[in-house]
């Protein structure tokens, strides 16, 4: 089986549930082809995430198109030192920049307030703290950059989509300095079953993704197992961390039921009951 063939269709669930994080601009298919292949699997509604400001605006356009979409918008914590030092190497979507300074973060992040206010902007992340791939040299311009966001997201009333990768105790610290929306959730969940109890305490949502369902993920479906049912979240990430037997292979809302009904299986909870649960959660998260 070719690892770029995308997995088929799963039995779809009985009943509708949302996908809580998708970047739909980052998949092969079209918009249209996606919400249809989603919604042939009880995949009704997704949040379509941006990254930069070009990703946040298409975000919000497309959610502005289509009734099934709901943008969330940002600078990903791995684009704020870009913005700041630059970047001369560039990636694959991003190409070389010259350093732009704390004016060139404060113009993205004055974008970002501006489309956080469109009303079908129902989030604003995703956003937080990245140790893994960006150096000590850049934590002070994520750190500011989340900061930023924290107060958008409170300003306009929407939730807080958080990033946090290798960065556990200090997303937190930040969050009770800050002081976190009223709506916040952990995108791609990555503690453990400690910092699950921590988040639930807060009352943050826990949004889980195919990883999961990996073998070496133990630690993740501790985590699942002990937060409430009424502050989990599942997603996609797509077109990233493709659930099993799928991984490795193109991701795709229209996945989601593999990962719920393994996340059905942690919990203990019938797959139906936990469907009605994420997609009551993931409304109140972003308030569709």
């Amino acid at each position: 089986m070719s690892r770029t063939e995308a997995p088929p269709l799963p039995e779809p669930l009985r009943v509708p549930v949302a996908d809580s994080h998708t970047h739909l601009d980052m998949q092969d298919a079209t918009v249209e082809e996606a919400l249809a292949r989603a919604a042939a699997v009880n995949v009704t509604a997704v949040v379509q995430v941006g990254c930069d400001v070009a990703g946040s605006r298409w975000a919000a356009d497309t959610a502005a198109a289509h009734a099934a979409v709901h943008a969330s918008v940002a600078l990903h914590p791995n684009e704020a030192p870009r913005i700041v030092l630059g970047d001369p190497d560039g990636t694959a979507r991003q190409g070389a920049r010259e350093p732009g300074g704390k004016a060139g973060l404060d113009d993205a992040l004055a974008e970002i307030d501006a489309l956080a206010a469109l009303g079908h902007v129902r989030g604003v992340g995703e956003t937080g703290l990245d140790f893994f791939r960006t150096g000590p040299e850049g934590v002070a311009a994520q750190e500011e950059s989340f900061r930023a966001h924290i107060e958008i997201a409170k300003r306009h009333g929407k939730a807080l989509v958080i990033h946090d990768r290798d960065a556990h105790a200090d997303v937190l610290r930040v969050l009770a300095d800050a002081g976190a929306p009223e709506r916040t959730v952990f995108h791609c969940y990555s503690g453990d079953a400690d910092m699950a109890r921590i988040c639930a305490r807060a009352g943050y949502f826990m949004s889980f993704a195919g990883n999961v369902t990996f073998k070496n993920a133990q630690p993740l479906r501790d985590a699942l197992a002990v937060a409430p049912a009424e502050l989990v979240l599942v997603e996609t990430d797509a077109p990233f961390l493709t659930p099993a037997p799928y991984r490795g292979r193109p991701n795709a809302p229209y996945l989601i039921p593999v990962t719920l009904r393994a996340m059905a299986e942690v919990k203990g909870l019938d797959e139906d009951v936990l469907a009605a649960a994420i997609y009551d959660n993931t409304a109140r998260a972003f308030d569709f």
